[in-house]
């Protein structure tokens, strides 16, 4: 009997549903008064346009990312309006079989592959994203390239690829200190664990190869080879474009003000403030328990990177003072390469989980549509829905955590990786 449940057929499922879906939203766009295509991809095109006749980017009002990704989508000028769509998706797949990739090498077999790799590609709400013209798909396939490097032990071509999602956008700088965490020398090349010694000056030797470990050589190329790609690029951008380069890549989310509503529980303070000097000490504020969170996770679970990103931009979202339906794509991405090492059971605290998560939402969608297209005043409605989605996600965050088991980063071998099969054999019971 054929087996219709294999890492090719998701792929495939996951390439076609995109296609369907991109193919739906250009007639959407052309017969109907609501557009299919997210604004973001009109802000792209026009971009792209200025920097096709050679002028900035940033004449383009709201664009706040790097070049790279004006110039990167010119062909929606001499080529293809829809080029970046296509792009986008072909970024999605990409990280779909990465996903697939990552999961086999942590022990899983090709069903169990399959299985969770569908949580991503055969995703509706991913594809959705990807296909009106958002460009996270672009950030989370270079991320999720250079995870699976890192795991390949090509410490260099990680580094290489960390350095590139950097400069594309920012927040990935926070998965820094779990690589970092992983990268020591008895995680990453176990075989060349320290030799205990009975001789004289046993301890004195342990302590300096402990401070030595603590910039052993993989920890160092990382850090000069990512940092090498990020400063080149960046001082391409400026040498090109100057301040403004600077300012609105990098500078502008730092004092970022939004003053539309979005889910995060910061935008309805900002807003009522927001032509006072209180907005901008407000928003800085903000960071401060993201980066207590954000810090925190990444040490905590670094040994096991993949959980470790995963909590983290799980809170990075949840505490950021911008919070929109792209940014889900930044953690989702990682739920299908974390989740065989879950406790929780799909049909009861799983399914209790997405249920929780999508119906905080709801509960948000709701005001927001009586505000958007019935005109009512629901602000205070809708900033106690934030509320509601920034508690319902810490529930959710601490229910993850509390029934995930730790998978070292490079454990899935030998011995570890028939643990690591029966770990998911006995999950998927």
């Amino acid at each position: 009997m054929v087996r219709l449940l294999t890492a090719y057929r998701v792929s495939v499922g996951g390439l076609l549903l995109r296609v369907c879906m991109l193919l739906y939203g250009l007639w959407q766009d052309a017969h109907m008064t609501v557009k299919y295509t997210d604004i973001d991809y009109s802000v792209f095109t026009d971009a792209a346009r200025f920097v096709w006749t050679g002028n900035s980017p940033y004449q383009r009002s709201t664009y706040r990312y790097t070049p790279l990704l004006a110039w990167m989508l010119t062909p929606n000028i001499w080529l293809h309006p829809t080029f970046g769509k296509w792009l986008f998706v072909a970024c999605d797949c990409i990280v779909g079989v990465l996903i697939i990739l990552i999961i086999k090498a942590r022990g899983a077999s090709d069903k169990t592959a399959a299985a969770y790799s569908a949580l991503w590609l055969l995703n509706p709400q991913v594809a959705t994203i990807s296909t009106r013209g958002s460009a996270e798909s672009l950030v989370c396939a270079v991320v999720m390239a250079s995870l699976y490097a890192f795991q390949q032990k090509r410490a260099v071509g990680g580094s290489i690829l960390f350095g590139i999602a950097v400069h594309l956008k920012i927040y990935p700088i926070i998965y820094a200190l779990p690589i970092l965490v992983v990268l020591d020398g008895s995680l990453f090349w176990p075989k060349k664990k320290l030799q205990k010694s009975n001789t004289s000056g046993t301890r004195e030797r342990i302590s300096w190869n402990t401070i030595a470990g603590m910039f052993n050589r993989d920890r160092l190329c990382f850090f000069v080879a990512s940092a090498a790609v990020f400063l080149s690029l960046n001082m391409l951008m400026y040498n090109v474009y100057g301040d403004e380069f600077l300012e609105e890549t990098y500078l502008y989310h730092i004092v970022r003000k939004d003053h539309r509503h979005n889910y995060s529980m910061w935008f309805l303070p900002i807003y009522l403030r927001f032509s006072s000097s209180e907005s901008l000490a407000m928003g800085l504020l903000s960071f401060i328990p993201q980066l207590a969170v954000v810090l925190m996770l990444g040490v905590s679970f670094g040994t096991d990177l993949y959980f470790a990103v995963f909590a983290q931009t799980f809170g990075f979202v949840a505490y950021n003072k911008v919070c929109t339906a792209q940014y889900f794509m930044w953690y989702i991405c990682f739920l299908p390469i974390i989740w065989p090492f879950n406790t929780q059971k799909f049909m009861f605290k799983g399914a209790l989980v997405v249920g929780v998560w999508f119906g905080s939402q709801a509960i948000y969608l709701q005001q927001a549509y009586k505000l958007e297209f019935l005109g009512e005043n629901t602000f205070n409605l809708l900033w106690l829905a934030s509320m509601v989605i920034f508690i319902a996600n810490n529930l959710i965050l601490s229910q993850i955590i509390a029934s995930q088991r730790i998978v070292p980063f490079f454990g899935a071998t030998g011995g570890r990786q028939g643990q690591a099969q029966a770990q998911i054999a006995k999950k998927n019971q």
